[in-house]
């Protein structure tokens, strides 16, 4: 019966991959498939920094994420929005590089970062709390980049763009 759960998790994951060699955000990606890149801004105490993320709308696009993806530029990311604030739980599942999961509030403010997760750990991390999206970043970077809880993140998703 595991065994059976394991291989259709295994499957799930596969659904809809074609083959190819990992890829960075930004360019062909594992399977040719990135997605649009939109500016999504960080606004730090160290001052407003400006990332380019790939926006994760769709259920397929969520469960895939940035998985297979060897490298991650500090500048990039991927964000995930929600329709309504909820309690998100997310995991590293096929996931080649560490990651920073920020997870944010339904006005824009930095709830929590998971730093540095472990790369292909099937470890649930949660966002401990209702948050209206989660972003991906190459794992560090939340601390290279000066961003912690309560700091601000600007995009449509959060009902402010950047300037």
């Amino acid at each position: 019966m595991v065994a059976l759960l394991l291989f259709a998790l295994y499957a799930f994951s596969w659904q809809g991959q074609t083959s190819g060699a990992p890829g960075t955000a930004g360019d062909q990606g594992e399977a040719g498939t990135t997605l649009p890149m939109e500016k999504l801004e960080l606004v730090t105490s160290a001052g407003v920094r400006t990332l380019n993320v790939e926006v994760a709308r769709t259920i397929d696009q969520q469960a895939k994420g940035l998985m297979f993806r060897s490298t991650l530029a500090d500048d990039h990311g991927m964000l995930f929005p929600h329709d309504k604030p909820r309690e998100v739980s997310m995991w590293m599942r096929n996931t080649y590089i560490p990651l920073d999961m920020v997870f944010i509030r339904a006005d824009g403010t930095v709830h929590r970062i998971a730093e540095r997760t472990e790369p292909l750990s099937e470890k649930i991390v949660s966002s401990q709390g209702e948050v209206a999206a989660v972003l991906e970043l190459a794992g560090g970077a939340a601390e290279r980049l000066g961003l912690k809880a309560g700091d601000k993140v600007r995009h449509a998703s959060f009902g402010r763009a950047p300037d």
